[in-house]
């Protein structure tokens, strides 16, 4: 596929590292890994359960504290230090998950979730007809219709719905950088087609950087300008999707790559025989 025109860097990583436990029971779930993020950027984070793909997400959130290393954004030490900073700091990276079902508070209905973007925009203080425009907006760009959502909660939609109303949240949101966690993995294939391409479109409508972390090596070669590979928390391979995916050589990426069912070969099911 044809790559996307990147921008300049604004999120940088020096030397992030994360360790759980302590002693005997301690376990480095990311080791002294560096990155960097450019604007209009497709990432893709790839790596198998336990590899540290989602610790690094985390991390990036705000959500786990680095045990070292630095995290700067657009230019300066990111500072997280509290709750205001870190709002404002949110207003510019977001995330959506692999479960929707777990992403929202049942008890709240979906005009409450809409809304509460609009207020973590800044649009506290438009008109309820002001509010109302751009809840619909926001639906209309995911193919879903307010009216047919409004005062429903979210355990009433379907997976696909749910999925698709997280994407109308970062159109309303317009953050800088979206960090997608295996977001379409609950879905079946035409839903994720869809899904893909919804936020395709969104990245080059609000020129937003997209990190996608999964374990699937060919969406990965296909939807990426940059891949990083890691195995037990450490970066194995870095480059471009052709250089990473089509040149590889780390033996861990090779492994990936052998891993993969091709059509045009016969399956050989001996091994788990």
């Amino acid at each position: 596929m044809t790559r996307n025109k990147i921008g300049e860097a604004f999120l940088n990583a020096k030397g992030l590292t994360k360790e759980f436990g302590r002693g005997d029971k301690k376990t480095i779930a990311v080791n002294n890994v560096d990155f960097t993020f450019h604007r209009s950027e497709i990432i893709s984070i790839v790596g198998e359960s336990g590899s540290g793909k989602t610790t690094i997400a985390k991390m990036i959130l705000g959500l786990l504290t680095p045990t070292r290393g630095e995290i700067d954004f657009e230019g300066k030490p990111r500072d997280i230090s509290n709750q205001a900073k870190r709002k404002k700091y949110w207003q510019n990276i977001q995330a959506i998950f692999q479960d929707p079902f777990s992403t929202y508070n049942i008890f709240n209905k979906i005009d409450s979730v809409l809304l509460d973007c609009i207020r973590l925009q800044g649009g506290g203080n438009l008109s309820d007809n002001e509010k109302m425009e751009k809840m619909i907006e926001a639906c209309s760009f995911v193919n879903l219709k307010f009216a047919e959502l409004s005062n429903k909660y979210p355990f009433e939609l379907s997976g696909g719905q749910m999925q698709r109303l997280m994407i109308a949240r970062i159109f309303m949101l317009k953050p800088k950088l979206l960090i997608a966690d295996e977001p379409t993995s609950m879905i079946d294939a035409c839903s994720r087609a869809t899904i893909l391409d919804m936020l395709l479109k969104l990245r080059d409508e609000i020129n937003m950087t997209i990190v996608f972390i999964t374990h699937d090596i060919g969406l990965a070669y296909y939807i990426s300008d940059t891949v990083y590979i890691m195995e037990h928390g450490i970066i194995v391979e870095r480059g471009t999707a052709d250089e990473a995916i089509l040149h590889p050589k780390s033996d861990y990426t090779k492994r990936l790559l052998g891993d993969v069912p091709k059509i045009y070969e016969p399956w050989d099911f001996s091994q788990g025989a």
